[in-house]
Parts: C-alpha cells; sequence; structure tokens
C-alpha cells in the first residue's frame, strides 16, 4: 500500500494506493494519526487507488474514524473503486462515515 498526502484548501487529503489488510492497515493508521498529531482538522481519504480492502483494512478505517470523532476533526472518504464501496456497504459504513463520489465532492462538502 502507498499513501500519498497532501494539502488542498486547508484540507489534508491522504490518496491510498494498493490493497489495505493486516500487513498494510499500520502503514494507514500510522500516517493518520500523524496528521491529527500535526493539527489537521479537516481529512479526506481519496481511495481511487485502493484495488482491495480486508476487514483489517476496515478495522483500520473504523480506528480512524473514532480518533478523528475524539479529535473533532472532520472526516470523508471519496472516489471509492466498486469492491471497496462494495465493502463499506457491507459493513455498514455508509451509514456512519461520509462518503463522497469524487475528490471534488468531498472539496465541496468539507469547505
Amino acid at each position: 500500500m502507498q499513501i500519498e498526502t497532501l494539502i488542498q484548501d486547508g484540507i489534508t487529503i491522504l490518496q491510498v494506493s494498493g490493497r489495505m489488510d493486516a500487513t498494510t492497515v499500520g502503514t494507514f493508521t500510522d500516517e493518520c494519526q500523524k496528521e491529527l498529531k500535526n493539527g489537521s482538522g479537516r481529512f479526506i481519504i481519496d481511495l481511487a487507488g485502493l484495488e482491495y480492502i480486508s476487514s483489517a483494512g476496515l478495522r483500520g478505517i473504523l480506528t480512524m474514524g473514532k480518533a478523528c470523532k475524539a479529535a473533532k476533526a472532520t472526516l470523508a472518504f471519496c472516489a471509492m473503486q466498486s469492491m471497496v464501496a462494495d465493502m463499506f456497504k457491507l459493513s455498514g459504513f455508509t451509514s456512519i462515515l461520509t462518503v463522497y463520489a469524487t475528490r471534488e465532492d468531498a472539496l465541496a462538502g468539507l469547505r
């Protein structure tokens, strides 16, 4: 898994690509925690490049959601490929997390 971090309009965007599973989810949670500690208050997790997510990856997403809530940070997900979107729906995450179809929609929603 690879993560690229950038700032756009004061919003931290984490572009995640590859696979998020038990062996890679630690990279994701570490990067998210680092950005939270740096004072980022608005996050978009762009999943356009994420090809696969396991149950361990979903736990990492949930951990990020809880950490953002505790820090009073705003969190949104966007641009999911169909397999990842299906996993979010099946797990019920679409009802507890903010999900946008595109990065542009997510940026507009967090402004």
